[in-house]
């Protein structure tokens, strides 16, 4: 098929059509396992559904292309992939990781990573030079950032970042969930890995669990990481590969949408009286504002949160009026949803107590900002 762009390679799930039938829809492949030859071998390089099967290849394939990676794997959540890459590590190692982060990632590494041989280094990863002084010679092995970080939406320079990495001999790997492929390309950027949750931003209808690593180059990174799924049964079933292919197949236009959005209630209430603060890499007086319009040419995200003036309580009262937003754990689906971030994760989250966490779906925003701001008080 001759050259096209990201958006129409997505939109038309690779521009597939299938051999046998002529469907535009890629069908939904179910076995578990496949036939060999009479010599032994496996001519369709199918063996057993947990190692690989054609419905996670064709998600494979798509998010390599969104990404521009080698190659992707599919996971059944992004936790699982997530936790692989760091368990595909050469051990005993130091790995460097955010102060502020995907809370499940975060407890993992302060609790579960010390049982693997891993050293874990939480820093402001927003300071290249913080960063750059954790590094310990010969011991790092990975540096991990996310960015924008859940759920200030602070900005990591992915760039700098990089060259850090790489004078220390250590794989960069960025969690760009928040941003989407539509809006940035780590890859493109310097970094070794790009993850994702699936289940937020690339399936968008928040009605499959996933995850996904997708690698620079099919260096031994890739092939442990791999190789891993298999052995600890992380693999993507069919079902919900067909659900994440077709999610994706609207990314570019979803997305776009829940950026403008997004713009939109932050401009309405950055210097709202009753909102002690919004946070959104958009706004020009946003932290991290210049690194994100060079690192994001496809907008902001869809993703912001408010800190409501009056405080815990302020919040939570705010939350409980909302009509159009809907409170629920989650984001990048084509409905609103907010959160109180801090009653979620509990005591030692470094969220503030005052912080709602709103994902932008793809509604009006003048109904969205309506309903914000009946609710504000």
């Amino acid at each position: 098929m001759r050259n096209m762009t990201r958006q129409t390679f997505a939109a038309q799930a690779g521009g597939h059509i299938d051999s046998a039938t002529g469907a535009v829809v890629p069908p939904i492949h179910v076995a578990t396992t496949f036939e060999r030859e009479a010599d032994t071998t496996y001519a369709h390089g199918l063996i057993y559904s947990r190692d690989g099967h054609p419905s996670a290849m064709q998600c494979e394939a798509v998010i390599s292309e969104l990404e521009g990676g080698a190659e992707t794997r599919v996971f059944a959540s992004g936790l699982a992939a997530a936790t692989t890459l760091f368990q595909a590590i050469e051990r005993p190692c130091h790995v460097i990781a955010p102060q502020v982060m995907y809370w499940s990632l975060r407890n993992w590494l302060k609790n579960e990573a010390p049982t693997y041989g891993i050293d874990v280094t939480f820093v402001d990863t927003t300071n290249t030079g913080a960063i750059s002084d954790a590094v310990q010679a010969g011991r790092t092995k990975l540096i991990w950032l996310e960015t924008p970080s859940n759920p200030t939406w602070s900005i990591s320079d992915i760039a700098k970042t990089a060259e850090i990495a790489k004078r220390a001999g250590a794989a960069l790997a960025v969690d760009s969930t928040a941003a989407s492929p539509v809006c940035s390309n780590p890859l493109a950027l310097g970094a070794d890995v790009v993850m994702h949750s699936a289940t937020k931003y690339l399936n968008g209808h928040s009605d499959v669990l996933a995850g996904s690593l997708t690698f620079a180059k099919a260096d031994a990174l890739f092939e442990h990481s791999a190789s891993l799924r298999t052995s600890q049964g992380a693999m993507l079933g069919p079902f919900e590969c067909a659900l994440l292919l077709r999610g994706m197949r609207t990314v570019y236009v979803r997305v776009a949408q829940q950026c403008t959005n997004a713009m939109a209630i932050a401009e309405r209430f950055a210097g709202d009286k009753r909102v002690a603060a919004v946070h959104y890499p958009g706004l020009p007086q946003s932290q991290g504002h210049d690194i994100a319009r060079a690192q994001m040419p496809g907008g902001f995200g869809g993703m912001l949160s408010i800190r409501c003036s009056g405080g815990r309580a302020h919040a939570i009262e705010t939350a409980a009026k909302l009509e159009i937003w809907k409170r629920a754990t989650s984001l990048g689906g084509v409905e609103s949803l907010v959160e109180h971030r801090a009653s979620i994760e509990g005591p030692g989250t470094p969220c503030p107590d005052d912080l709602l966490r709103l994902s932008t779906g793809i509604e009006s925003a003048d109904d969205l900002i309506a309903d914000l701001d009946t609710a504000l008080g």
